[in-house]
């Protein structure tokens, strides 16, 4: 811990300063601080900005260890860096927060937060202080929030196109943008089936979506199943590859004879003694066997272990038997079903016991020899849905699964909010406009970080024009241009022309929280007068 005062002079002849840190320390004061926050963040900035918006490049990611990754994902680059300047520190937790509260729109958030803080870096510069910044920029942030509830577009029940422009979009400029129709669709989808529970529609949690990787085929073959895929081999060949529709039984409890908690010996006098003793425990399984029969279950899922005895009885029964589940495991299978975990089979009721539409056992073969995949199909009541994404093992279907994730990260929210706003830098150029017309009214400096926030809002349309390979200064002025009226839809399309931009969509809960989370990081860094650093750099 650090003191206030980090040397002090004494005035007496003799005595030199004395110091409470280690010599080593170093302080930096001023400009030269906001200088090295700045750097730090514009350099974050400047690393993300060639991947943005539909146009946007990838990055090659390589390890030492050996191991490579490509991807234009904010969230993925910035995971991978190994920062140690403290801003940049800043921005990782930034990154690290929008993922988390949105699962997209990363790179815009970091890209707005890296300019508000280089507009923020001139501007001290030149003498203005830090809290009449900050007050600039919290009155400027404050119209840009207003606006944004006047931009948005709500809609109400499941409004399937608007949802599938946002699925597009959040696609677009990435490796599946390819196929980005087919994929939307599977998306929008999914979501249509969870977002329903017992006939009444419910909020749809983007964690009731799996994703599972086949690794073959092509990604146009992916698929949505309705149910679950799990990748585990069957304990006996014998047990079917195919049910129809039928019943799932849960259960927590092992299937097996359960064994003494001490040590024991049990002494037997005679061989018909020996042959009872048998045949009790032959009658204990017949009894678990004939209570799971009695269900009409034709799928059993069990937490534990199972009898081997008990499965050949079920599975010559036509049953299909899963033993040794995890626990997350276990509980996927029985929300899939809308089935309960049962801990006792004397606690068995059919109101407990799933449903399935069908259950097939597809037989691959991988680099470790043959694997099986267990399709439990549910149909438009299932609890859980899974994308079954195509493709070769790699890079490239690594990326598409995290493109598809991101994508359904926004459907769940604009179909939990209801809401969407137009994309292109729309939003961007309207509250940009704004600002500095409500900036025209103040007299002082404040005026000055409220023009200051505005530019920095006009660096998403920007990027969009500059990876499009257009002029950035005359597409922006043409965007101001056609946005002065108030209900304008023109921003930068995926050409980089300035055109209606209706069909592009974002969630309006993700811009939001983008702006708020950026807002907040550079106006925290800009408050700092004093770095202090006990490695001397």
């Amino acid at each position: 811990m650090y003191s206030v005062g980090l040397m002090t002079g004494d005035s007496g002849a003799g005595k030199g300063p004395v110091r409470i840190v280690k010599q080593s320390t170093s302080v930096t004061s001023g400009v030269a601080v906001t200088q090295k926050l700045v750097k730090a963040s514009v350099a974050f900035g400047n690393l993300l900005s060639g991947t943005f918006g539909p146009n946007g490049l990838d990055k090659m990611m390589y390890k030492t260890t050996g191991e490579a990754s490509i991807t234009n994902d904010g969230a993925k680059i910035v995971a991978e860096l190994l920062v140690r300047h403290p801003a940049a520190k800043a921005f990782v937790s930034l990154a690290e927060s929008q993922e988390n509260a949105c699962g997209d729109g990363v790179t815009s958030c970091l890209l707005f937060a890296s300019e508000l803080m280089r507009e923020g870096g001139r501007l001290l510069s030149r003498g203005v202080h830090p809290l009449i910044l900050i007050e600039g920029y919290t009155a400027a942030h404050e119209i840009a929030l207003n606006l944004l509830e006047e931009k948005r577009i709500d809609f109400t029940g499941f409004d399937r196109d608007a949802l599938l422009k946002v699925a597009k979009t959040s696609l677009s400029g990435t490796i599946a943008d390819f196929e980005d129709d087919f994929l939307a669709k599977m998306v929008v989808d999914a979501v249509e089936t969870i977002r329903f529970l017992e006939g009444k529609e419910v909020f749809a949690p983007y964690t009731n979506v799996r994703m599972s990787k086949r690794g073959e085929g092509n990604i146009r073959d992916s698929k949505l199943i309705q149910g679950l895929i799990i990748d585990q081999r069957l304990k006996l060949d014998k047990m079917p590859k195919h049910l129809g529709a039928g019943k799932l039984l849960a259960l927590s409890c092992p299937l097996k004879i359960e064994s003494s908690s001490r040590d024991a010996d049990i002494e037997i006098e005679s061989a018909e003694k020996f042959a009872e003793f048998l045949q009790a425990e032959d009658k204990i399984i017949q009894e678990k066997v004939d209570k799971i029969l009695a269900t009409k279950a034709t799928f059993i899922a069990c937490k534990d272990e199972v009898d081997d005895s008990i499965l050949q009885a079920l599975a010559e029964a036509g049953c299909i038997v899963m033993a040794d589940l995890e626990g997350p495991g276990l509980q996927d299978i029985a929300d899939t079903c809308n089935a309960w975990v049962i801990d006792h089979l004397d606690d068995i009721d059919q109101a407990n016991l799933g449903s399935f539409d069908s259950v097939d056992v597809e037989v691959m073969e991988g680099s470790e020899g043959k694997r099986e995949r267990i399709h439990l199909v549910v149909g438009k009541s299932a609890g859980i849905v899974t994308l079954d994404v195509y493709g070769t093992d790699g890079l490239s279907s690594e990326e598409a699964i995290r493109a598809l994730f991101d994508s359904l990260r926004s459907v769940c929210l604009a179909t939990e909010y209801k809401s969407t706003m137009l994309g292109g830098g729309n939003f961007h150029s309207h509250a940009a406009s704004t600002i500095r017309m409500a900036g025209e009214a103040k007299a002082g400096r404040q005026r000055l970080a409220m023009d200051a926030y505005s530019r920095a809002l006009e660096l998403i349309p920007c990027v969009l024009l500059e990876n499009a390979g257009e002029d950035k200064l005359d597409g922006l002025l043409e965007l101001r241009a056609k946005n002065n009226a108030k209900d304008s839809c023109f921003g930068v399309d995926s050409d980089g022309e300035i055109s209606d931009v209706s069909t592009v969509r974002l969630c309006t809960e993700t811009v939001l929280s983008g702006i708020i989370l950026a807002f907040e990081t550079a106006t925290t860094l800009l408050r700092i007068d004093q770095v202090i650093s006990s490695r001397g750099d």
